[in-house]
């Protein structure tokens, strides 16, 4: 979904000026999903997520830099578009507007009255935008009367029936000096922060001073920060086919279905279902005789629930956190900036895990307090570091790590994943259980 939203603004710019704000533990994952489609605009990295209004100023900050005239479209990178012709003649439309000191927001013309998405309310025409060329179907623009928050289903539904509500789907195109204005009148904190972090980026400083940077930032939405409180907000309202997948029911605007209407997935075996959602990944999942319902089989987890209900999701990942459980933030498949493992099983002493580390990659020169470690290659040829080794281990061969040894894990080749088996043993196997003496990611 990064490389469509990239490939999508294409006829409109050149790849140097697609520019992504990502957080550190995306960040390697994005550079390397940005080189396949040749992109090659800057990657801002944010060292702690602080939501959206933070990570626009410093973009606009830095844009400024580059351009004092700088227009900014602010895109999610995880939208579906169908019909993109639609999306950059808006686009387009978007820029005129903005470069008249607008603060130009998109809204979507909503198709059902959904609770999972904010709402605008569109008020008086904006006279100063002039109308389009193109005559009948041009895209008008109005003013922001209103942002709503996500309603209830009764809300929603007198939403949609009034007709002059649209969907909020937080793209925005204005200019980067305007926003920044319009920060500093309504979030004078941030702005001030924002421009600290541009001028240490612009130093080279050491990622450390940029982290504290963005920990002393209180997290706020541009919503908040900005939209809701700006004389200058408008909107052009346009039908492009948009959905943002924002959750399981979202895949019917989307995805294929069968001649009953499902939307089904992997290993499903299904009998007279109707209208439902069916997921599955490694497991095969029977289901029969299902109507409007969702069931999503991962390792981690599985969901059963109604379509209507699917936004509940939320309710659950909140009772997880009052548990202190671990489920919504702890995966079976964890990536990391070298690739990923898979924790496959464990027990009392013991965890076994498949572990990927990409061409040219390598994990930290580390050791570990508690447990020993044993590694079978089963595809590629592992580089090994343990203590003061340095040697190769081929396909179906082994090597043992003895506990508190320093040991290190690189894949030399430039072009094929090494692929390992890892067995630990000892009294403690948490991932804290690590420490690390040199690191080609920056981590402690």
């Amino acid at each position: 979904m990064l490389q469509e939203t990239v490939a999508r603004v294409a006829p409109l710019m050149s790849p140097d000026r697609v520019w992504v704000v990502t957080g550190r533990e995306h960040a390697d994952e994005v550079g390397r999903q940005l080189r396949v489609i040749g992109a090659t605009g800057p990657v801002i990295v944010e060292p702690v997520g602080r939501n959206t209004a933070p990570a626009i100023a410093v973009a606009a900050h830095c844009l400024l830099e580059r351009d004092p005239e700088a227009v900014m479209a602010v895109l999610p990178a995880d939208h579906v578009v169908t019909n993109p012709e639609a999306f950059l003649r808006c686009l387009s439309r978007a820029e005129e507007v903005a470069r008249q000191g607008f603060l130009v927001t998109i809204g979507l013309m909503p198709r059902r009255p959904e609770t999972g998405y904010g709402y605008i309310k569109r008020g008086a025409p904006v006279p100063s935008a002039g109308p389009e060329a193109g005559g009948r179907g041009a895209l008008d623009v109005f003013r922001v009367e209103q942002f709503v928050e996500k309603p209830d289903r009764k809300t929603a539904e007198q939403y949609v029936a009034q007709g002059d509500y649209l969907w909020n789907g937080g793209m925005f195109i204005w200019r980067a000096d305007v926003i920044l204005d319009e920060i500093r009148a309504h979030a004078p904190a941030l702005a001030q922060a924002a421009a600290e972090i541009a001028t240490a980026l612009r130093a080279g400083a050491d990622e450390g001073r940029v982290r504290d940077l963005y920990e002393g930032i209180e997290p706020v939405s541009i919503d908040y920060a900005v939209m809701e409180r700006t004389a200058r907000a408008a909107v052009i309202p346009v039908e492009m086919g948009w959905s943002d997948v924002g959750s399981w029911a979202a895949l019917d605007d989307v995805a294929e279905k069968d001649e009953r209407d499902n939307v089904i997935s992997g290993r499903v075996l299904d009998v007279d279902s109707e209208r439902s959602i069916l997921y599955a990944q490694d497991r095969l999942v029977a289901t029969i005789g299902l109507r409007d319902m969702i069931v999503v089989d991962t390792p981690d987890a599985t969901l059963v629930c109604r379509k209507d209900r699917a936004q509940d999701v939320r309710r659950v990942v909140e009772a997880l956190e009052q548990q202190r459980a671990q489920e919504h933030v702890v995966h079976r498949t964890v990536r990391r900036p070298w690739g990923t493992y898979t924790v496959l099983e464990e027990g009392e002493g013991y965890k076994i895990k498949r572990i990927v580390v990409n061409p040219a990659s390598r994990l930290s020169l580390q050791s570990h307090h508690r447990r020993s470690e044993h590694w079978v290659v089963v595809a590629g040829t592992a580089r090994v570091t343990c203590g003061d080794r340095v040697y190769d281990v081929g396909t179906n061969e082994s090597t043992f790590i003895p506990q508190q040894t320093k040991h290190r894990l690189e894949n030399a080749d430039p072009a094929i994943p090494l692929q390992i088996i890892e067995v630990q043993s000892g009294p403690y196997l948490g991932e804290d259980d690590i420490v690390r003496f040199d690191d080609d990611f920056g981590r402690k």
